[in-house]
């Protein structure tokens, strides 16, 4: 946050999140590099490697974007906007943001759906079979996160063009 100061729940869950999906990130790390290891010596990989990277880094990525939105640290093209008024920019980050809130609640709702699919056909992984509704709803739960992550944000910087 331009602000510099965390100021709530939303906050300190969303910097948890993404310290979680940081060690996540680093425990697929360290299983790929054992199930290289393991080819490299035995000539096999650690069976279902891949799903399990797949399904973890996108349960990591989820969980470090709303820290990302409440810091404003998402991609941002500011060539036409760099030089305007504080006020200006900070009511366009507020229209993003709800653009942004708005959008990732209509995928949540998307992935609720899929999500009450894949428990309903008992959808498993090719390799190890594991259940892939489990996932799908944690990354469900993360995106709604996102989009509540995104209207503070959005509030915030409204905030900040009334008080400036």
């Amino acid at each position: 946050m331009s602000d510099g100061q965390r100021t709530g729940p939303i906050d300190w869950v969303s910097a948890w999140l993404a310290v979680a999906g940081g060690c996540l990130v680093l425990a697929l790390a360290l299983l790929v590099c054992a199930s290289v290891l393991r080819r490299w010596l035995m000539a096999e990989a650690i069976p279902g490697d891949f799903e399990l990277v797949q399904t973890g880094l996108a349960l990591a990525v989820f969980a470090a974007m709303p820290i990302c939105q409440l810091h404003r640290t998402n991609i941002v093209v500011d060539s036409f906007t760099a030089r305007a008024p504080a006020a200006l920019r900070d009511g366009l980050d507020g229209l993003w943001a709800l653009v942004h809130a708005a959008a990732a609640a209509l995928i949540g709702w998307q992935m609720v759906a899929g999500t009450r699919d894949a428990f309903a056909a008992g959808t498993g992984s090719m390799v190890l079979g594991l259940p892939l509704g489990w996932g799908m709803a944690a990354s469900t739960a993360l995106v709604g996160w996102l989009a509540l992550a995104a209207l503070v944000s959005a509030l915030r910087a409204l905030r900040r063009v009334r008080r400036g």
